[in-house]
């Protein structure tokens, strides 16, 4: 991919201040390709041509997001005709472009390798160095992805003879087990729970944000699983420092979490939760009502994801590839807020940005 006249056109028709150009100058790219070649480093493809490096593939997720979260074909075509994209994936116009299979072989790759968690660490180090991930407090909460494959119609049940002996002999009867059978197409590891009068099929997003509201970690389980459950390996996932203060509605209050929160010398800013006889204080409602307020930057940072990438619902089967979604979608959120957080940062310092 060297420069060519080809390229010269391309940089010329591609203005400085546009937002992956802007994304270039901030994030040092190659420790992120180290990443990934821990993971994804093939010398050739299925045909024995030469593999394309992994962090284009990986650019090439982040640009499927950032527009509107486009399927791999989408992104694929975008790759071959938006000179924005050309340039920030490092192609010249004569270069040949990954097709969509190609795409969901490395992210099939690095869902089996559980590889994401880190890829998402490398980039929050990278944010952090620019100094705009505020880490005095920090904010958690859930959201469901909702999933397409869901059953079509009520589970049917088939019997289950775990021996082979004849099924009118008592003994053989006793082992006989009744299990819910497999319906075709269905996410057998997604889960139905009831959200405001509805039920809805798929997984819990379980993240922690700073007060920027920017993703500092993410659990995920089926969508049946509390909200609360994942509270603790998100603090400890995220390294939340002693001395912050966590945010988190009632759904996590509990005895538990507050000594927990008090031995990792952590604020306890936990929502209280009345109890059967027991009604909340008129301080202990003043106080749920000060918490909202602080709550806000983890409900924009779910909501703004689902406008901006179409975060909401899932395009992948299993808890794994759900996984590997939600830490797509909180790089591609923490990216895209990072220009703005770096110009705010050096306008309070007094320097001039970009």
């Amino acid at each position: 991919m060297g420069l060519s006249l080809a390229d010269s056109f391309v940089t010329r028709r591609t203005r400085k201040g546009n937002f992956l150009n802007q994304i270039d100058q901030l994030i040092d790219w190659n420790a992120i390709e180290k990443a990934i070649e821990q993971h994804y480093a093939p010398v050739s493809d299925a045909t024995g041509r030469p593999a394309y490096p992994g962090l284009l593939l990986f650019k090439m997720l982040l640009v499927g997001l950032w527009h509107g979260g486009l399927s791999d074909e989408s992104i694929e075509e975008m790759a071959n005709v938006n000179l924005h994209v050309m340039r920030f994936l490092g192609l010249d116009l004569e270069d040949d472009v990954p097709d969509h299979s190609v795409l969901s072989r490395f992210r099939t790759r690095l869902t089996k390798a559980q590889a994401w968690d880190g890829l998402l660490e490398q980039i929050n180090r990278q944010i952090q160095a620019h100094q705009v991930t505020v880490t005095k407090g920090c904010h958690i909460d859930a959201s469901i992805t909702h999933s397409p494959r869901k059953p079509k119609t009520k589970p049917t049940y088939e019997v289950v003879i775990d021996r082979e002996d004849r099924d009118d002999e008592t003994d053989a009867q006793e082992n006989m087990k009744v299990v819910e059978t497999t319906q075709p197409g269905v996410d057998t590891e997604a889960r139905w729970v009831a959200s405001r009068g509805e039920s809805v099929f798929g997984y819990k997003q379980h993240t922690v944000v700073d007060d920027n509201g920017l993703v500092m970690a993410v659990e995920t389980t089926a969508a049946n699983q509390h909200d609360s459950l994942p509270m603790l390996a998100l603090l400890d996932k995220a390294s939340v420092k002693p001395g912050s203060r966590l945010h988190t509605d009632k759904a996590y209050s509990s005895q538990m979490h507050r000594e927990a929160l008090k031995a990792r010398g952590i604020k306890n800013g936990i929502q209280d939760k009345a109890v059967k006889n027991k009604p909340l204080t008129a301080r202990q409602l003043q106080r749920n009502k000060l918490i909202t307020r602080f709550r806000y930057v983890v409900e924009r940072t779910f909501g703004s994801q689902a406008r901006w990438f179409g975060g909401k619902v899932l395009r992948y089967s299993g808890l794994a590839k759900a996984h590997a979604w939600h830490i797509l979608l909180a790089m591609a959120y923490n990216l895209k807020r990072l220009p703005k957080l770096f110009v705010e940062s050096l306008m309070q310092q007094g320097k001039c940005a970009f």
